[in-house]
């Protein structure tokens, strides 16, 4: 299988993704359309994953319009798509739905909490990382996966092939450091009051590796 995935920021990686997809012994080929202004070929897509970024999906960008012209075809062709943060936010502009202001800046380690079982070996509770400010709408005939204490719409599944995290699951260790070191700027207001060094001291739970590969496993078997 050919995984696509569109890199926004050179801190934000793929991490336990090309895990994943190592171990399953998939091909994956990364794209920088905000760099180079390239996008993958829908023919040439099994699955499309969209990461992180600082960018808004309001800010009136060619390259973010034609990301969400490539999602709106994966969305037709029924291809799998992940989105994560930003990448979800696009999957619910095209699906009709709004991106605002969240009510707060959510910045660090928090909980999610699992709305609804969709997805089989999900836990109830998991420990994730947050880099946001602000949030999708809820798009229509979209489900409800999980939320946090500070923001209800975390993550949803949508017609079983599509799933939008706001928060992240990918990042290891060392994908870590590198978010923060060079980002560090964007925790202050956080409402979740942590500083870098102490996101940075918080270890990664193993649990999100475990959660992250259910998650492509299940889309995978959606392909």
């Amino acid at each position: 299988m050919r995984i696509n995935i569109l890199q926004h920021t050179p801190n934000e990686r793929p991490g336990l993704i090309k895990t994943w997809a190592k171990k399953n012994q998939h091909e994956v080929y990364i794209y920088h359309p905000q760099q180079f202004h390239i996008f993958p070929e829908i023919n040439e897509t099994d699955f499309l994953i969209i990461l992180g970024g600082p960018i808004s999906v309001n800010d009136p960008l060619t390259w973010l319009t034609n990301e969400r012209r490539l999602i709106k075809t994966a969305l037709k062709k029924q291809i799998p798509i992940l989105g994560i943060c930003l990448g979800a936010q696009q999957i619910s502009k095209v699906l009709g739905a709004k991106v605002i202001p969240g009510q707060v800046k959510e910045v660090g380690w928090a909980p999610v909490y699992l709305r609804e079982q969709l997805i089989a070996g999900l836990p109830e509770k998991l420990d994730v990382l947050h880099w946001h400010e602000e949030v999708f709408k809820l798009p229509d005939q979209a489900k409800l996966l999980f939320s946090s204490k500070l923001t209800q719409n975390q993550a949803f599944v949508y017609q079983q092939n599509v799933i939008g995290l706001q928060f992240h699951l990918e990042p290891t260790a060392d994908n870590l450091r590198e978010i923060v070191i060079n980002d560090q700027d964007y925790i202050k207001r956080s409402a979740l009051k942590q500083t870098a060094a102490e996101i940075l001291t918080h270890q990664v739970p193993e649990q999100n590796k475990a959660a992250m590969f259910t998650i492509l496993d299940y889309l995978a078997a959606n392909q």
